[in-house]
């Protein structure tokens, strides 16, 4: 009895240890957006000067900085908006579409064809960005595809490696008998069933489409065609002058629907990788 009331107590002892350490690590994430949400409600010079500090009587403008920040500068933020939200939607929906069939056929065909179109996905994963950049943006120069109505095209390239890898896994783990139950009845369930990997390659696919900078800023004409973080990146006054007030406030607006659908979505994030993990 003893023993076991010693053993409570060293796995209570642990968890609170692991509760702590976790509370710590999560301090260090949040601190960041906090510092953004604060300082997006001190003016201008508060920002410089005292950018550590909370607001006060002399430093809060309340809401000012969102209103500059939405009129700020010869471009309109909403116009921004409008062309984020369209390529993060339209470029995730089609990485989810193509990927998904792909996998299915990477699993279920088994040819030498199908392995390495699978190995090469996988090994697009480990390529870094920046060594192909230069030549990317010539390519979509060539090809037309520096509009926000074409690089939806060029995400899917990028964002296939990670999804194939996890949408295969996941079909890897499905009986094949379902498929032909499915088969003879005349129906379909494999799609259906994608459901939590499906969920969970969205979130990670479109919390990296709206956050992108490089890409568009490589392929896009940035003097027609802004996102929201090339917006923020050139929201200058005159002579170069830069309001870091409105700035904060632009950073807060554009990481907060993230942050939500974020939240909405994360339990669909561990199960689906681990499903997709389960045969790679």
């Amino acid at each position: 009895m003893s023993k076991h009331i010693e053993t409570l107590s060293q796995e209570q002892r642990s968890k609170r240890i692991l509760t702590f350490t976790f509370a710590v690590i999560a301090v260090f994430y949040v601190l960041p957006i906090m510092l953004v949400l604060i300082n997006s409600l001190k003016s201008n010079s508060y920002v410089n000067m005292e950018t550590f500090a909370l607001p006060n009587a002399k430093s809060f403008v309340g809401l000012d900085n969102y209103k500059t920040g939405m009129t700020f500068g010869n471009y309109p933020f909403i116009k921004s908006v409008l062309y984020s939200l369209f390529i993060t939607v339209v470029s995730s929906a089609l990485i989810l579409i193509c990927t998904s069939m792909a996998a299915w056929y990477i699993a279920r065909v088994g040819s030498l064809f199908s392995k390495i179109v699978y190995y090469l996905c996988v090994f697009s994963m480990v390529v870094p960005f920046q060594m192909v950049m230069f030549t990317l943006a010539k390519t979509a120069d060539t090809l037309k595809l520096n509009t926000p109505w074409t690089i939806p095209i060029v995400y899917l390239g990028f964002g296939a490696g990670l999804a194939v890898f996890m949408f295969t896994g996941f079909v890897k783990a499905l009986p094949l008998e379902i498929e032909e139950a499915a088969a003879i009845d005349g129906c379909r369930v494999v799609f259906p069933m994608l459901k939590p990997t499906m969920i969970s390659v969205g979130v990670l696919e479109i919390m990296w489409v709206w956050n992108d900078y490089l890409l568009p800023y490589l392929v896009l004409d940035i003097n027609k065609y802004r996102t929201i973080p090339i917006h923020i990146q050139y929201l200058k006054g005159s002579y170069g002058t830069v309001d870091l007030g409105a700035t904060m406030a632009l950073i807060m607006l554009s990481i907060v629907p993230v942050i939500v659908f974020y939240l909405t979505c994360q339990k669909y994030i561990i199960k689906g990788v681990a499903a997709g993990a389960v045969k790679g």
